[in-house]
């Protein structure tokens, strides 16, 4: 796939082009999911700047921005989805558990800031991935990894300080995700001081090479 692959290949519907700039009622923002236990996704700190996200005119770019993370959340969401119905077993069920409930959340709250804005979600075929725990661990890893280079790579762009803050609580969320699967894995959890972010074009030619999105 081409670096120059935009988000556009990933807006089937036409939402982008219809990106809001006003928003109604937000009491629905963000809604209970299980985390584990069942705990209230986000908790006050995310609670306290949702409103800046709703009332404010929201820049196309950002809109466009929370597209691209929305699009990859859904393919993670899926992912533990599908693996966490195989029973893999021991760690791998319980990671692809928890991490599977968190994407999720990240889902409905990429969703509801969206509103109609959002992209629908894609078909997807992840090979047998899900089905085998070292094959679910590895690919687990390069999930992981890559929605941290992406989220890094993006917040240098986002104007709207709400978004800024929402996109930063998913981020070091990622970056635990990351650091989990490694040490499963038998891998260095932080194997570097410092993480270098990717662009959107660069990330989504990744996804694409994959093949799971496939509809």
């Amino acid at each position: 796939m081409s670096e120059t692959l935009t988000l556009a290949d990933f807006d089937r519907d036409g939402a982008l082009e219809e990106a809001a700039t006003k928003a109604g009622s937000r009491a629905d923002f963000l809604r209970k999911a299980a985390i584990g236990g069942g705990a209230i996704i986000g908790g006050s700190s995310l609670m306290g700047f949702l409103p800046a996200i709703a009332q404010a005119a929201t820049p196309k770019g950002d809109v466009a921005i929370l597209n691209f993370a929305l699009t990859l959340e859904y393919l993670e969401a899926e992912f533990y989805t599908q693996a966490a119905r195989n029973n893999l077993g021991g760690k791998p069920a319980q990671l692809a558990r928890v991490i599977g409930a968190h994407e999720r959340a990240h889902v409905a709250f990429l969703k509801g800031a969206l509103k109609s804005a959002a992209v629908k979600k894609p078909k997807f075929d992840f090979k047998g991935t899900t089905q085998d725990a070292t094959k679910f661990l590895q690919t687990a890893r390069v999930l992981e990894d890559t929605g941290v280079q992406a989220y890094l790579g993006q917040v240098g762009n986002i104007k709207t300080k709400g978004i800024l803050k929402a996109a930063g609580s998913i981020l070091t969320v990622e970056a635990r995700h990351a650091a989990w699967v490694r040490d499963v894995l038998g891998t260095p959890p932080a194997p570097s001081a410092f993480d270098a972010g990717k662009s959107k074009a660069k990330i989504l030619a990744a996804v694409g090479g994959t093949g799971f999105i496939v509809g």
